[in-house]
C-alpha cells in the first residue's frame, strides 16, 4: 500500500464516515496533508457553523503518528512549475490548489487519494479513489 497525501474531498468522505474511504486509510501506512489542503479545510471550517468541533476533529487527526503534515517550499514550486507547464502544453488547466497538492505528493513520493477527475491528466502522479489504486 502506497503512502498517501489527501485531497480535501477525500478529508470530507472520511469525516463523513465513507466506507470505502475508512479501508482505504485503515490501509495506508502514511497519510499526509499539505499547507494548501489545510487552508481548504479551515476556509471550509469558518464558513460552518461547527467550526470549533471541526477544528478539533482535525487536531486529533493531526496526532495520529500515520499522519504527516507536509510543507510547502521551494522545491515544490519546482514540482509544481513542471506540473503547470505540461498541463498548460495540453491545453489542460487544473484548479491553481490540486496543483499544489500533487506537486507535494511528486516532491515526497505520496499518491494523491481525490476524488477529482482532473489528477489524473498529471504525468507521473499516482492518484484513485479506490484501494486497487494504491497497491503496489
Amino acid at each position: 500500500m502506497r503512502r498517501l497525501i489527501l485531497d480535501t474531498n477525500a478529508y470530507a468522505t472520511f469525516k463523513r464516515g465513507d466506507a470505502r474511504t475508512l479501508d482505504i486509510l485503515r490501509h495506508a501506512p502514511e497519510i499526509a496533508l499539505n499547507a494548501t489542503v489545510m487552508g481548504e479545510l479551515l476556509a471550509g471550517f469558518a464558513g460552518g457553523s461547527r467550526a470549533a468541533k471541526n477544528r478539533r476533529e482535525l487536531a486529533e487527526f493531526l496526532h495520529s503518528p500515520r499522519v504527516r503534515q507536509l510543507p510547502v517550499d521551494a522545491e515544490t514550486a519546482e514540482y509544481y512549475a513542471v506540473l503547470f507547464t505540461g498541463l498548460h502544453k495540453k491545453g489542460r488547466p487544473v484548479p491553481t490548489n490540486d496543483l499544489w497538492i500533487a506537486a507535494s505528493a511528486m516532491q515526497h513520493g505520496y499518491a494523491v487519494f481525490s476524488f477529482d477527475k482532473h489528477f489524473a491528466e498529471m504525468e507521473n502522479l499516482i492518484v484513485g479513489n479506490t484501494l486497487n489504486d494504491f497497491l503496489p
